[in-house]
């Protein structure tokens, strides 16, 4: 697969001042792999592991829509660069669902074991978003009907396993929030117009398949 090193650099490019060039990163995501973003509430100044939101005791701090809402999330360059421009150190929030991906989390320690056995077994990932607390696995959209059949048909899935989906919403790397640095545990791989991802049925699968053969316990965060 060609690289495409301009697009590399944007997504991995720092400011002057080294830190990460926001605007830069949510301009591709917006306009080069057309993946609807808004700004995210930015963490607390007073207290890092708090939210500048007026929930005191936000479970997602820094890393979610306020003003404005996920409603707002928009491809269009004109309104991404308005808003990094006045808010520069805004985290990236990419809507869920739609022509964007979906996602399927679960807390960081049992998902860095489940990769490992995935890895063992051959299955093919696409990119992994890395937060301090919990991993997410970007897979292909689906409907709640697709996801309530695929979960109806499951004897067990651990109930730490989340899912974003229509209506949902992520940070993206890489976001500063409340509980620290977003960031790619596997990278998109460069060069290619729109990262791929499988489907959800392939990850659920895998994933429980992986947690109950290594007897991990996945812990509910």
């Amino acid at each position: 697969m060609r690289e495409i090193l301009g697009r590399r650099r944007r997504l991995l490019s720092r400011r002057n001042d080294g830190r990460p060039d926001m605007l830069g990163a949510a301009l591709a995501f917006a306009t080069e792999w057309q993946w609807p973003v808004l700004p995210g509430v930015a963490p607390d100044p007073q207290g890092r592991a708090r939210c500048a939101c007026p929930d005191a005791e936000c479970t997602v701090p820094g890393a979610h829509p306020f003003d404005p809402g996920l409603l707002a999330a928009t491809t269009d360059p004109r309104m991404v660069r308005w808003w990094w421009t006045n808010r520069p150190a805004a985290p990236i929030v990419l809507a869920t669902g739609g022509q964007a991906p979906c996602a399927v989390s679960l807390p960081a320690p049992a998902a860095a074991r489940a990769l490992d056995a995935l890895d063992r077994a051959g299955m093919r990932l696409g990119p992994v978003i890395a937060a301090p607390t919990r991993w997410s696995l970007l897979v292909r959209p689906y409907s709640m009907e697709q996801l309530g059949e695929l979960l109806y048909a499951k004897d067990f899935v651990p109930g730490s396993l989340r899912f974003h989906g229509e209506g949902g919403y992520l940070a993206l790397p890489p976001s500063e929030t409340g509980l620290g640095r977003i960031s790619w545990e596997r990278a998109p791989l460069p060069g290619s117009a729109t990262p791929w991802v499988p489907d959800v049925e392939a990850v659920v699968d895998a994933v429980v398949e992986a947690l109950t053969r290594t007897g991990v316990s996945a812990p509910e965060l």
